[in-house]
């Protein structure tokens, strides 16, 4: 599948005149680009349809195109230095833990010239060769030898190669570290060398794949390591097999401090995107498209689960084929941001080809001018949520896509593309190559799921919507009932804290407010001990933990621990976040069930048919009666709508007090008659037991859930990702949008909530 454009920025909110940069990859001569504000992304028929306005800018207008390539696989680039090109004889060794030998040729360290096919690599050889040395004297002069011992996938070795220039002798060493019984794959192989004379000209040290060239001032590397590497280090001599093993355990001080070129040590600086080396030499590294950091080490015995109590033991790094970081493509469009544009959500519109038929979307918020409010309203859109399913690969990856959802899937030009171009990397829901989890995501790629006009696989029927296509059914609704509003996204509650939210009367959430770091949460909750009003329109809402990077800029970490719905789990050990050191998986592990912040909690979910609400008795108690004004008792709230024909549906919450809901909360109204294929969260279980679906388990519903906080504040959760579908219905004419309407208006009121 080919599309001939494909975009991104490099941010995802702008205030007025501060700049946003897009970088483009067309395959036209040129392309188009213009600005609109979003407000309907949804283009279902059903529905008050895809709504956009063009908007009038400086940057509107034709610019060349070209085509602009990503280079994934994650590698540490080493700092250049003179004791690597002098190297004559030398000693590599490191710790490995690889998870796909048989997966060609995967570079451990090097220190190579393509160009002049001049240098030295360690790797693990062709069909799972065993340990293999590569040796460069120039042109048609290379000579490769090997152990021939196959590796076992997902066990540690001691692997080193010296090479005596003065001898032309090459040993090598293949060490298993596990114990299983009748499995030989330790090997030691000693061969002569035919040629001499390693040449010193300019080469690009690396760890975790191989060099192949500069790309505009990006470093492209070839034959990438898949698995973990640990204590990796180069000596400026053959070493002997004792010395080799006081290196191993960096024993001997005088051997580091007159032999050794460098020794790096992955357990020091675990959140910092460098890594060092702890010779004389600080020939220090540093990280490109972020392989996982915080893994469980070769000396790892399971007693420490928190690597910053015991680093020594976490000096892994684990590297994939398919890390994706920052694309670096180059700039081919500024915006800087009109002074009086108003808040709200927008997207550059790139097309090319005839007629420009070919196009993508850029979406971002301008948020409103620094440190200010213009209006009351505020929409928090989730852009870590977006991060976190950044160009997911379920539908054409998981095999029980199908199963989930309930029908056949359906793939948009957008699913095919990036299933075909897995350069664009993969989202926090996919596995790597290997199968190990996929824990970082970014935002510096085209992220081609964050688009109007697309359709999920997930959604139900109807409007297969998901994630940011389908909060602009919120921003719809917003614009059509005439409210003002502010846009902010989660990188300012994240970076800015209570301080981008106390401007606000109301806060409204998206519909699937997912991931949260500790600031996000704690600033919605200092908001709300302030006073604040929250209208959560959606469900599974402050679930997972995340964590933001201290020093790389626009890029998400999940460890998915113990618990929670989810596409991988964890390595035992391995449940903390490499960014901060926090403690990773769902919040509820953490001791923060997203009832105590919005008074439901994730409790079930199925992707066919949504239902409806049906009112409980506290609608109908005096100090609420208002938000059901104009829904009568015996009237179905919701049996309708654009998602899955239903306001309750794909995730719903539930009200608990055990788990946190305020114990003076009002329960306004459950949702009812799901079907089997909604099953319950898995964190609810302790045995598998009959029962478990819409039709059979009470859990399974949705809660409309009201109750007041301190200093005037207020929450009213919805508990549904389908309820914003509905509120579109009959030309906004409906008890979803009635209902949603009687408690903005409150919100937004002075003076208390309930007179």
């Amino acid at each position: 599948m080919t599309m001939k454009i494909t975009a991104y920025a490099d941010r995802t909110s702008v205030a007025p005149e501060e700049s946003i940069n897009f970088m483009v990859n067309c395959q036209a001569k040129s392309f188009k680009a213009d600005f609109v504000k979003l407000i309907c992304g949804d283009l279902n028929p059903d529905g008050p349809g895809y709504k956009e306005r063009p908007i009038k800018t400086k940057a509107n207008g034709t610019y060349p195109g070209r085509r602009q390539v990503i280079h994934a696989g994650s590698f540490i680039q080493l700092e250049e230095s003179e004791h690597f090109n002098s190297l004559e004889s030398f000693t590599l060794q490191a710790f490995i833990w690889p998870t796909l030998p048989e997966n060609g040729k995967q570079v451990i360290i090097g220190n190579w010239s393509q160009r002049n096919s001049n240098g030295a690599e360690l790797s693990i050889g062709p069909q799972n060769s065993g340990l293999m040395l590569t040796l460069g004297f120039g042109k048609d002069k290379l000579e490769e030898f090997s152990t021939g011992k196959n590796f076992l996938s997902r066990n540690w070795y001691f692997v080193s190669a010296t090479y005596d220039a003065k001898t032309k002798s090459v040993s090598l060493t293949q060490e298993a570290l596990h114990n299983h019984a009748k499995i030989n794959d330790s090997a030691k192989k000693k061969y002569k060398v035919h040629n001499h004379g390693m040449k010193n000209c300019a080469r690009m040290a690396t760890i975790g794949a191989k060099f192949l060239k500069l790309d505009k001032n990006r470093t492209v590397c070839q034959n990438h390591f898949n698995g973990k590497i640990d204590s990796p280090a180069i000596a400026c001599r053959a070493l002997n097999s004792a010395e080799i093993e006081q290196l191993k355990h960096r024993q001997n001080q005088s051997l580091m401090s007159t032999d050794v070129v460098a020794a790096w040590d992955f357990s020091k600086n675990i959140k910092s995107v460098n890594v060092s080396d702890v010779s004389s030499n600080r020939i220090n590294g540093k990280l490109v498209n972020m392989p996982v950091r915080g893994m469980t080490g070769w000396n790892w015995d399971g007693d420490e689960m928190n690597w910053s109590h015991a680093p020594n033991q976490y000096g892994a790094i684990h590297f994939h084929d398919d890390d994706v970081h920052d694309a670096g493509w180059e700039v081919d469009v500024t915006l800087k941001i009109p002074k009086g544009l108003k808040s709200g959500l927008y997207a550059a519109r790139l097309r090319c080809g005839n007629n420009l038929e070919e196009e993508d979307y850029v979406p971002f918020a301008v948020l409103p001018p620094k440190g200010k409010a213009t209006a009351k309203i505020c929409f928090l859109l989730p852009t870590a949520s977006y991060m976190a399913y950044a160009n997911e690969h379920m539908g054409t990856d998981a095999p029980i896509a199908q199963l989930l959802a309930g029908r056949l899937v359906e793939h948009q030009h957008q699913d095919l593309y990036r299933n075909e171009h897995r350069e664009y990397g993969p989202s926090c829901y996919d596995v790597h190559t290997d199968g190990s989890g996929v824990c970082y995501s970014s935002r510096l790629r085209p992220i081609l799921n964050m688009r109007p006009k697309y359709k999920s696989w997930l959604g139900g029927k109807g409007s297969t919507l998901w994630q940011f296509n389908a909060d602009t059914h919120i921003i719809n609704w917003l614009e059509a009932m005439k409210y003002d509003y502010d846009v902010i996204t989660d990188e300012e509650l994240h970076y800015e804290g209570v301080d981008c939210l106390e401007r606000y009367k109301v806060v409204l959430s998206s519909s699937h407010p997912e991931y949260h770091s500790k600031e996000m949460w704690d600033a919605m909750a200092t908001y709300q001990d302030r006073g604040g009003r929250l209208m959560y329109l959606g469900a599974n809402g402050w679930y997972w933990r995340i964590a933001f990077h201290e020093e790389a800029d626009g890029i998400i970490e999940v460890r998915r621990a113990e618990g929670g719905i989810r596409g991988w789990e964890a390595q035992t050990g391995e449940y903390y976040h490499s960014f901060t050191g926090e403690y990773g998986g769902l919040w509820r592990r953490n001791g923060r069930a997203p009832q105590k912040i919005v008074g439901s909690g994730f409790t079930a979910q199925g992707f066919d048919i949504s239902s409806f609400y049906t009112r409980k008795p506290d609608s109908f108690k005096k100090p609420v009666k208002w938000i059901m004004s104009g829904v009568k008792p015996d009237e179905k709230i919701g049996d309708f709508g654009l998602v899955g024909g239903g306001a309750a549906g794909l995730e719903l919450d539930r009200a608990d007090v055990s788990l946190g809901t305020h114990p003076n909360a009002y329960v306004l109204a459950s949702s009812e008659d799901h079907t089997d294929l909604y099953l319950l969260v898995c964190e609810e279980l302790l045995i598998n037991y009959p029962g478990l679906g819409g039709q059979e388990n009470p859990l399974v519903r949705a809660d409309l859930v009201f109750y007041e906080t301190d200093n005037g504040g207020g929450v009213f959760s919805t508990s549904s990702i389908a309820w914003p579908g509905s509120l579109s219905h009959n030309n906004y004419k409906n008890n979803v949008s009635k209902i949603t309407k009687n408690v903005l208006d409150r919100f937004v009121k002075n003076g208390p909530i309930i007179d």
